[in-house]
């Protein structure tokens, strides 16, 4: 291979990573596709939250896309093999978030196996990055074993590799009332571990979107609030009701998601003080059943949010062009997003 292909693929497989790590993107390479030119594109959901395909993205030409349904003519698709590659991206394209955790549930409902058993997860930079958010899930495992919540602890690789190899007498008997605990072979503590990692992890990543999220939410917010003092503003009651049914969407489904999140944290509390085998499983239950939910909200709110973003910026002072995008192009799918909240599973019913 020569030099330049060499680094295109290690291009292109750093930018695989980064797209693992969002909410809105999904490579399709590490999907089963008979369509080896589909295979260099990208699922990714538009500003009215909708699924379209990337054929390419280029600084200078900007994003080519086309919708789900018109791959057939556009491919020239005729044989079986094509036809299961335009069930397979339907299929994706209903999918409320393509986040990782999200997308184990979905394809596993769907038996979709994938050629890359290990595609699904989080980049190395962005675990480093949730290192904060793990911590308030390390340290009481961390004080289990070796009863100091403060060792130090950079990734849960260092972590599991703390807990198969411990270098203390009292770890070891540690180990074993915990392996007790759990009502499970010592032998078996790591697979549990990585277990546990993998289910905290989802959390402190959905947690660090959250937390990026509120305070965007909060300061849009605001802006809607100096529009409505507009003089010019106010005297068109179209947009008043349009800023009045932004607030209100928004302020819920922030409020509803939060108490989701504190709720998470309890339980999680609740199950290091009796903690054995049941209560770790229904936790874990508790968690992945939000997954999807959680991630299609985390994902339509930050299409917004990045949109405004990219498209007015917060510094504008031109009320004009703050109204009209927020009229025709903020308001778009906030439906959508309310009712993946709405639809969340109850937490006190699990």
């Amino acid at each position: 291979m020569s030099n330049a292909a060499a680094q295109q693929v290690e291009e292109s497989e750093s930018t695989n990573e980064l797209d693992m790590d969002s909410l809105h993107i999904l490579p399709l390479s590490i999907m089963p596709l008979a369509t080896t030119s589909l295979k260099q594109a990208r699922l990714i959901k538009n500003l009215h939250f909708q699924s379209v395909v990337e054929i390419y993205n280029d600084e200078k030409a900007g994003s080519g896309q086309i919708a789900p349904e018109t791959l057939k003519a556009h491919f020239h698709w005729e044989s079986i093999e094509d036809l299961e590659d335009q069930r397979l991206i339907d299929h994706l394209a209903r999918l409320n978030s393509y986040d990782v955790y999200s997308l184990r549930i979905e394809l596993r409902r769907a038996g979709i196996e994938l050629d890359e058993v290990d595609a699904l997860k989080l980049s190395e930079d962005k675990q480093a990055e949730l290192t904060e958010y793990m911590r308030v899930f390390t340290s009481p495992l961390l004080a289990q074993v070796y009863g100091d919540s403060d060792a130090n602890i950079e990734n849960f690789d260092q972590l599991i590799g703390m807990f198969s190899n411990p270098n203390k007498d009292s770890a070891i008997r540690n180990l074993r009332t915990l392996a007790k605990k759990l009502d499970i072979d010592i032998m078996d503590v790591p697979a549990f571990l990585e277990e546990y990692a993998d289910i905290f992890l989802s959390l402190a990543y959905y947690k660090n979107c959250l937390d990026d999220l509120v305070p965007k939410i909060g300061r849009f917010i605001e802006i809607m609030d100096e529009l409505e003092g507009n003089y010019h503003m106010r005297r068109d009651p179209i947009l008043m009701n349009v800023f009045g049914f932004l607030r209100e969407r928004l302020n819920d489904v922030t409020a509803s998601l939060t108490g989701r999140f504190e709720s998470f944290d309890r339980h999680s509390k609740d199950m290091w003080e009796n903690l054995n085998g049941d209560s770790f499983r229904r936790v874990r239950k508790m968690i992945e059943s939000h997954h999807t939910t959680v991630g299609g909200v985390l994902c339509g709110l930050s299409l917004k949010m990045g949109a405004w973003e990219r498209e007015v910026g917060w510094k504008t002072d031109s009320p004009i062009r703050r109204s009209e995008f927020i009229s025709t192009q903020m308001r778009s799918g906030i439906n959508r997003i309310q009712e993946i909240e709405d639809s969340a599973p109850i937490i006190s019913d699990l």
